[in-house]
């Protein structure tokens, strides 16, 4: 978990202007929440959330005109705490003159962005959410499946990095092979990514490490991917009944977030590529409201419906 992000972290993915104050852009940012100054303008400083980012647009600056000089220099002192981790003011409005002279005296830079106040909050807001959110680390390869994030578990030694690859091979993309972080991006979405020690490499038993990016192409792999289904490869023994219908329903919940799981058993002679890449697949199908299984029990009720009613018909005779 990244406890933190700097100022300048900030400017570089969200792509926005430094004002003003580029030596203080190693500020620290420790929360996702970020702050629209409404009650602060009129001197209300009880609940103040120092440690957020401070958005300033369109409506707090036209606010902002109607205080006196004083007061705008009481309230924009008062904001600036050693907390604060910057200024953004949106839709290339100008900076106030009582906040450039009170965020230099503190120390806190100010930035700057042409897009609305609500575009820049969304896009700092998403980032942020995926930089601080809390992550775990997990056992398992994490593969894309034409489009479809896979998060392949089992035991060690099963044979998941070597499914990997095979899935690299025919195509597909990896994520994370061994270890793979994730966090949960909102309420639905679970992301995984690989440890920055790991990132484009696989440990292939017999051959050691293997870099994919170097021998499969930069079209092989993905810096991070949602985490759409679980496939758990389970050794196979006859004690062991597994599911043929695919009408259990399996989930898996991961930092909060439900994640469909299917188990699917190791065995001699079974290619376990095509078989991911096929559930893979049948995933799709569901989330676009298809389902196989459904399907064939329409098809078993109504050939049961159909010799039932041959069967009435023959004793009629």
């Amino acid at each position: 978990m990244a406890n933190h992000v700097t100022v300048q972290e900030l400017v570089d993915k969200v792509r926005l202007k430094v004002l003003q104050g580029n030596d203080y852009l190693n500020r620290t940012i420790t929360t996702s929440d970020i702050s629209r100054p409404a009650l602060e303008f009129a001197g209300y400083f009880k609940h103040y959330p120092a440690m957020r980012i401070q958005l300033l647009g369109i409506t707090e600056i036209s606010f902002s005109k109607d205080l006196t000089h004083d007061q705008m220099t009481e309230y924009m002192t008062r904001m600036c705490t050693p907390q604060t981790p910057c200024f953004v003011i949106s839709t290339n409005l100008p900076i106030p003159a009582e906040l450039k002279q009170a965020a230099e005296d503190a120390k806190i830079p100010i930035l700057g962005t042409h897009l609305t106040s609500s575009q820049i909050l969304s896009n700092m807001t998403s980032y942020l959410l995926g930089r601080l959110a809390p992550r775990k680390s997990l056992h398992g390869v994490l593969v894309d499946i034409s489009g479809v994030g896979v998060l392949i578990t089992g035991d060690s030694g099963v044979g998941k990095s070597e499914t990997a690859l095979e899935l690299v091979r025919r195509g597909h993309r990896l994520v994370a092979d061994d270890r793979v972080e994730v966090y949960a991006r909102d309420e639905q979405t679970l992301v995984g990514t690989a440890p920055a020690i790991l990132q484009h490499l696989m440990e292939i038993r017999g051959i050691g490490i293997i870099d994919v990016s170097t021998l499969h192409g930069t079209g092989a792999i993905m810096p991070e991917d949602n985490i759409n289904l679980i496939v758990h490869l389970e050794t196979w023994t006859p004690d062991v009944k597994f599911d043929r219908l695919g009408d259990r329903g399996d989930n898996q919940t991961i930092q909060g977030v439900i994640v469909p799981k299917v188990s699917v058993p190791v065995k001699t002679g079974r290619n376990l590529a095509i078989i991911i890449e096929s559930a893979a697949m049948n995933y799709r199908a569901e989330t676009m409201g298809y389902d196989a299984t459904k399907t064939f029990d329409e098809n078993l009720n109504r050939l049961i419906k159909q010799n039932s009613a041959r069967d009435s018909k023959e004793q009629g005779k």
